[in-house]
């Protein structure tokens, strides 16, 4: 059953806040949870104050969280799940066979493609759990600290939690600086090759 609410917390760099209930003057409801994903209309950030229509769900700790959001006045979108492309992979994948590649022909160290993987995972962890930890509204993962992360060479792990686990995948700020730190890394890395050509 959908309900009615009005937004009274949003961070919006964390991309979560909390809505009210608008029920009748004699009934009283705590908060819901409410996260960015579970917005309809991702083109229009949330603002304290506005009133949305909502169906409700539990959290894996048993507390309600909205679901369906959508902004007074816009209908219901029902969507069906989306599909990560494939290219993320094909591009780690290749990423690696190269960083291979260069190990076989002597052009690398071993520990510059096994550093690559390490990193990748820790980085693909720390995404995992920053986004558990948005849903609980818990302690986050700076973004700078995801940033950095990607910037040493867990970029990889970081391109396919975004696209895998649709965790920092839409927030543009965040998406052009990733985009820099990858760049950045190849280009030292290019670097570090010819160096010892």
């Amino acid at each position: 059953m959908r309900q009615k609410g009005k937004i009274t917390q949003w961070d919006d760099d964390k991309g979560f806040g909390f809505i009210q209930p608008m029920l009748k003057p004699a009934q009283k409801a705590e908060q819901v949870f409410l996260h960015a994903k579970a917005i309809q209309n991702r083109g229009r950030r949330p603002q304290v104050g506005e009133v949305v229509t909502y169906s409700v769900a539990k959290d894996p700790q048993g507390r309600n969280q909205a679901q369906q959001v959508s902004y007074a006045g816009e209908k219901q979108v029902i969507k069906s799940a989306r599909v990560a492309g494939s290219w993320p992979l094909k591009l780690v994948l290749g990423f690696f066979l190269l960083l291979a590649g260069g190990f076989w022909f002597g052009k690398l160290h071993y520990s510059v493609p096994a550093g690559y993987a390490i990193l990748s995972v820790i980085t693909y962890a720390m995404y995992a759990w920053d986004k558990r930890q948005a849903k609980n509204a818990g302690q986050r993962t700076r973004e700078s600290t995801l940033q950095l992360m990607a910037l040493v060479g867990g970029w990889p792990g970081a391109l396919l939690a975004q696209n895998y686990i649709r965790h920092k995948s839409k927030k543009r700020s965040f998406r052009l600086m990733f985009c820099a730190t990858v760049l950045f890394n190849i280009a030292a890395l290019v670097w570090l090759i010819s160096s010892v050509l």
